[in-house]
């Protein structure tokens, strides 16, 4: 072994003791005729002192080269440190070095190594492997080691096996974009890296391993953003014989625990709410319920009354803000500009002030008076010093323009912190939707989801009515996993693909196989698939995912780090049997 401790073991406990550490130069203060190293590992820091009287000479000497990041091997004695640190857990004590060796010297690393460091995003990942050494980083990394193992104990000690499904499948339409693999023994075909597991799990339950579970990397080709990865993780599993139920129950014990183990958060039953409840009450299908701001439906009141601009529209709907009738013209139009944006589409924004006196001051007080005013205020229950903020338009797209309205908000308010947990379950979505371009329904959420029972006799007469048994876990605004029982019955998978435009053809040749097992005795089951990163982020105070993944890449899929994608020479096209079309870059 090159070391008898970490550099994070050492206290006064081990005071006058020889030891040998092992790690990386963080700072390097020479004062001339002493000489005093911070020594750093995965573990923690310790102080190595080099003492002009007390070192062999030539120790002391060889330590004087010693630079930042420079990989070391220490032997030395354990002693009291005469100004202590309180804030290091080894600020006690330092090593007094005897015996020095340089396992690895470094260059000058391109940013500091420090918790506030000089490096750039880009540069930090074109060198990962410095950036992994920060503590900021270092910490997500163990921390998602956490989760991770808390949540393989919790679900072997509940039944689940964990059982590994392949990488190399055949492409299937499950909603984005395949990553294909060539084949080179079968010339002229593909894999496909897989989306999800979802065939091979529900192949599980027809061969009868009843509750099975993976930690499981899937792949998906598809626009990134802050949030998305090409490749990324989840939590998938499956049970056979349950209901939804039982689905609900199980995994919400396992968000309870992981808040529990990981928080320290102990958290009541979790709210249910329909997709068509959330998407009437906050505008989207992943609400955060942190804080209220419900959306109040305005059309009976504010329409009718000769401003064209609500007359004319489907929805009139706004949110009240608390506390904020204090904000300024100057902030009120500043906002207005906001919802007017690209991303957001808003032709404009009504605002009503609830002032503390009793009255209002709004933008349409020329067309509302003050009781009608009064009405708005009180169906949305804003009270004094309240702020209404209005938007109308066609339903779902002024739905979604209020919802970020919402957010930011509620992020400007302070409202939205990341300390505190608020999850809910969202079920009863949609079992497709329809598309106007291809003329033809999709699956909300995948083909294999099932309807719910008392929807199967709306299937032909009524597809766009029919319900799925299918529910999405949110935790603080974010979608954290979904799921829905799936369907075991080929008539039922075999209508499913009719009404999602499938020829029995095209649906032998993708599904075959799964139909097949269906004619073997599939049982009743569901599942559930959690997306690991994002869990681990929000748990971790945050919602960007990028820091929590080891070796992340950027915002257009490209590994900086080791420049992927990257071109293939010719004599591998040539095995593969394939031919670039595009031009060559330059």
């Amino acid at each position: 072994m090159y070391r008898t401790h970490n550099c994070g073991d050492l206290s006064l406990d081990q005071l006058n003791q020889n030891v040998t550490l092992c790690g990386w130069v963080q700072k390097n203060r020479n004062k001339g005729f002493i000489i005093w190293i911070d020594l750093r590992d995965r573990y923690g820091i310790t102080q190595l002192v080099f003492d002009e009287e007390r070192t062999p000479k030539a120790i002391f000497e060889n330590a004087q080269s010693l630079a930042r990041e420079f990989v070391i091997q220490v032997q030395g004695t354990v002693i009291e440190r005469e100004s202590k640190n309180p804030n290091m857990t080894t600020g006690a004590i330092e090593v007094l070095v005897h015996d020095l060796k340089i396992l690895n010297p470094s260059k000058t690393p391109p940013f500091t190594i420090e918790n506030d460091t000089d490096g750039g995003e880009e540069l930090r990942m074109q060198y990962r492997y410095l950036d992994i050494r920060r503590n900021p980083v270092k910490a997500k990394l163990l921390f998602r080691h956490r989760v991770s193992m808390a949540v393989r104990n919790y679900l072997s000690k509940a039944g689940f096996i964990d059982v590994e499904t392949p990488y190399l499948i055949k492409s299937t339409p499950e909603g984005a974009r395949d990553f294909v693999v060539p084949s080179r023994m079968n010339e002229g075909q593909f894999y496909a890296l897989p989306q999800s597991p979802q065939t091979f799990k529900q192949l599980l339950m027809v061969g009868g391993m009843d509750r099975y579970f993976q930690i499981v990397k899937c792949f998906r080709d598809e626009d990134l953003r802050a949030d998305r990865q090409p490749e990324f993780t989840q939590i998938d599993c499956e049970m056979a014989f349950v209901e939804q139920e039982d689905i609900l129950n199980q995994f919400e014990g396992l968000t309870r625990h992981l808040l529990k183990e990981i928080k320290g958060i102990e958290v009541d039953t979790f709210p249910r709410i329909s997709f068509d409840e959330a998407m009437k009450t906050y505008g989207n299908d992943k609400p955060d319920i942190r804080f209220g701001m419900t959306f109040c439906e305005l059309n009976e009141l504010a329409q009718g009354k000769g401003f064209s601009v609500f007359d004319s529209q489907e929805l009139v709907v706004g949110i009240t803000v608390p506390e904020a009738a204090e904000m300024s013209r100057k902030e009120i139009d500043a906002l207005i500009e906001w919802v007017k944006r690209p991303q957001i589409g808003a032709k404009g924004l009504v605002y009503v002030k609830c002032l503390s006196d009793g009255s209002f001051k709004s933008s349409v007080e020329k067309f509302f008076s003050p009781e009608d005013l009064a009405a708005w205020a009180g169906h949305c229950k804003a009270h004094a010093g309240d702020l209404i903020l209005v938007l109308s338009g066609d339903t779902k797209t002024t739905r979604t323009q209020l919802s970020a309205l919402r957010m930011e908000m509620a992020e400007r308010l302070g409202l939205r912190n990341p300390e505190v947990f608020a999850p809910l379950w969202v079920t009863d979505f949609p079992l497709l939707e329809w598309d106007d371009e291809s003329k033809r329904y999709h699956a909300m959420h995948h083909p294999f989801t099932a309807p719910k029972p008392e929807h199967l006799n709306l299937l032909k007469s009524d597809p766009a009515s029919v319900k799925a048994n299918a529910y999405d876990l949110v935790l603080n605004g974010n979608e954290i996993g979904g799921g829905s029982i799936r369907i075991h019955n080929q008539e039922l998978q075999s209508q499913m693909f009719d009404l999602l435009g499938f020829s029995k053809k095209e649906a032998q040749a993708q599904f075959g196989f799964l139909m097949d097992a269906f004619q073997y005795g599939a049982p009743p089951h569901g599942g559930i698939a959690f997306g690991l990163d994002r869990l681990v982020a929000i748990l971790g105070g945050e919602e960007t995912i990028r820091d929590f993944i080891a070796f992340p890449k950027n915002n257009s899929g490209r590994d900086v780090m080791i420049d992927a994608p990257a071109p293939i020479d010719d004599a591998q096209l040539a095995e593969l049997s394939l031919k670039i079309t595009a031009a060559k870059k330059e």
